[in-house]
C-alpha cells in the first residue's frame, strides 16, 4: 500500500481550511484517511500551520511520501531537516 501525506480540503466556498492527513494514495482527496497529523489555514494573516512533527517524522520513516505542498509546509516548519538528520544518524 502506497501511503501519502497530503492535504484534505475542509471549509466553505472561497474559505479553504486544510487538514494534513496520512492516506492511501489510491483514496480520493477528501476520502478515507489513516490519521490526521495537523492543520493548515491559508486564509488568516499570518498563515496558521499546526503540525505534529513527531508523527510526521514517524510516518515518513515508515515510507510515507509527502505531497509537494506538504513538503513545502514541512520545510518551512523544519520537519524535513529533522527527518533527514534522524535518517542520517
Amino acid at each position: 500500500m502506497a501511503v501519502k501525506i497530503r492535504l484534505k480540503r475542509m471549509g466553505s466556498k472561497r474559505n479553504p481550511f486544510y487538514r494534513v492527513v496520512v492516506a492511501d494514495s489510491r483514496s480520493p482527496r477528501d476520502g478515507r484517511i489513516i490519521e490526521q497529523i495537523g492543520t493548515y489555514n491559508p486564509v488568516v494573516n499570518p498563515v496558521e500551520v499546526k503540525l505534529d512533527a513527531e508523527k510526521a517524522i514517524d510516518w515518513m520513516s515508515n515510507g510515507a511520501k509527502p505531497s509537494d505542498t506538504v513538503r513545502n509546509l514541512f520545510s518551512n516548519e523544519g520537519i524535513m531537516k529533522q527527518f533527514h538528520e534522524s535518517k542520517n544518524k
